[in-house]
Formats: C-alpha cells, structure tokens, sequence
C-alpha cells in the first residue's frame, strides 16, 4: 500500500531557491570577472569565469553550435519527466530532496543556455597540473541528485524492495 500523496509545492519551492542561488553566484562572477578571468582562492582551487556551450564536463563542448539546442530540449524534457516522478514519489522525502535537486539545476543551467548561449562555470578545483572541469552551483545540485538517487533506490526504496519476488533456495 501506498503513503498518501503529499503536495510537492515545497519541494518546487526548493528547487526555485537553488536556481535563484545559482543564478545569483553566476552574476556574480559576471560583474567580478572578465570572461577567462582566474583568481586564484587556495593551491588547489580557483575562480574562473568561463562559458561552457556542452555539457557536464565539457562534453560536446566542440561541437557547432547545435548542442545548445539539444542540451536545451533535454532540460526542458528532463524537467518535465522529474514533476512526474516527484506527483508520484511526494511520500518519499529523501527522494523529493533528490529529485527537487536535479530540477533546480537543470532548469540554472536551461536559463544560461537560453539567455547566454553557454552555461556559465566558475569553480575550478585541481591538483597539480590536473585541473577538474570548472562547474557551478546547477552542476553541484543536479550530482548531489543523482547520486542521491541511486542511494535512495539502492538502500531506502522500501517499494521497490517490496516488489522485488522472493529468492527460493
């Protein structure tokens, strides 16, 4: 049986309050920095200001333009696909904080592809000579999600569990 559907109002509150922290840190970096600006904070991490026109980790990030679209059209589709699942998962709060997550990001990320062309990444990490690919506040939430979910699927989903059958011996 079920738990009674909860309103996922909240959940969406939430996701508004990491776009708006996202896009705050993004103008932000606009109004300090010249675009491939980098200010170094400690020896292991720096401010940048770069525009990414891929995705996560620079992927695609060669390409001729049509990935902006594309990356466009899949935010726009994953969103809708996570207020389903969040309808349909409004019991499960670990899940709804996931899900909350990765709609926040995807949607800061969406706004800098419509409005700038590229999202806009600015925290750089590194060890040495290797530097991580420079990400922002979307980026941080949309991995906070996902990893979140396949914790919440591998060790918290009681359903999913449940509709498991039965090993016989």
């Amino acid at each position: 049986m079920r738990a009674p559907k909860k309103s996922i109002l909240p959940w969406i509150g939430f996701s508004l309050l990491l776009i708006l922290v996202d896009q705050i840190s993004k103008l932000w970096v606009q109004s300090r920095l010249d675009l491939g600006a980098v200010v170094e904070i400690t020896p292991f991490f720096n401010l940048v200001y770069v525009l990414n026109p891929g995705a996560a980790f620079s992927f695609l990030a060669d390409q001729a333009g049509w990935q902006k679209h594309f990356l466009s059209a899949v935010a726009v589709i994953a969103s809708i696909v996570i207020l389903f699942m969040m309808r349909s998962s409004s019991h499960r709060k670990f899940a709804m904080f996931c899900l909350a997550c990765i709609l926040g990001g995807a949607i800061g990320n969406l706004i800098d592809r419509v409005a700038h062309g590229a999202v806009i990444d600015f925290l750089d990490f590194y060890v040495g000579n290797y530097h991580w690919p420079a990400f922002n506040v979307a980026d941080i939430a949309i991995t906070m999600g996902a990893v979140g979910l396949i914790i919440d699927e591998l060790f918290f989903n009681k359903e999913h569990k449940a509709a498991k059958p039965a090993k016989s011996e």
